[in-house]
């Protein structure tokens, strides 16, 4: 999420050198969305006497993570950890599309994993209850579900423009804490209504493991669309166009 020099080093010639930060970059991307849906979701089962979480545990929780994650892999990746991200920065064109397609490979991996892991460590067991699953309120159509998916994630991901904009680069001082928190208040705002993903890798592993895959779809097109809607605007609207960046 963080504007970092890794994506300007794909630019090099030597291949090999572009083959080995291609990998710790895709690496990175796996271990941060690994652990983004490991501890988030962590903060989601209920257990012993805490069988009604508080409400904001969980939107807390992921933002923390996004933190820990930004300021652990930013300068390796740029820890998107979502696809929707990586899709905004290949339409910012912040890398190549072969570039995007390993990162969003290795999130959703890093995603399955993820959950995976919780499974097997958790006291209680997960996949009966979809535990962490992302699905659309009862009362709401699914048009509607997706409404809500393209709003918070182009939301997120105006932020993550500001970011990569050349104009704001005094700004990113604790950049790592301003999107963690972005998170959290998105997630506060959409949890009650969609579950509040804005990340398709993010709502593979637990629908996976769990079997539910109740408007699933709504999960990829709705941040997809969102992402790829505020990058579009953004980068049309205010990105200056002498910035290196278009």
């Amino acid at each position: 999420m963080e504007s970092v020099s890794v994506m300007e080093d794909m630019n090099i010639s030597q291949p090999k050198k572009l083959f080995s930060i291609l990998c710790k970059a895709v690496l990175a991307e796996f271990i941060s969305t690994l652990l983004l849906v490991l501890l988030g979701c962590m903060c989601c089962v209920p257990i012993s006497s805490l069988t009604h979480l508080p409400l904001l545990y969980g939107p807390l929780g992921f933002g923390l993570v996004v933190l820990i994650n930004i300021q652990a892999f930013g300068h390796i990746s740029g820890a998107h950890m979502n696809p929707a991200v990586t899709l905004a920065a290949l339409l910012w064109g912040k890398m190549s599309i072969a570039t995007g397609i390993a990162y969003i490979l290795a999130q959703c991996a890093g995603s399955i994993a993820g959950y995976g892991i919780l499974v097997a460590v958790s006291p209680i067991d997960l996949t009966t209850d979809g535990i962490c699953t992302t699905q659309p309120h009862v009362q709401l159509t699914t048009l509607q579900a997706l409404g809500i998916e393209v709003i918070l994630t182009a939301t997120l991901n105006f932020i993550n423009c500001a970011v990569w904009d050349q104009v704001n680069e005094a700004f990113l001082e604790s950049v790592s804490l301003k999107i963690g928190f972005t998170i959290a208040g998105l997630s506060i705002a959409g949890g009650p209504f969609t579950g509040g993903s804005m990340n398709p890798a993010r709502s593979l592993g637990p629908a996976l493991w769990t079997s539910t895959w109740n408007a699933h779809w709504v999960y990829w097109i709705g941040p997809l669309l969102g992402g790829s809607l505020s990058a579009i605007f953004y980068k049309c609207t205010w990105l200056k166009k002498g910035s290196n960046y278009i």
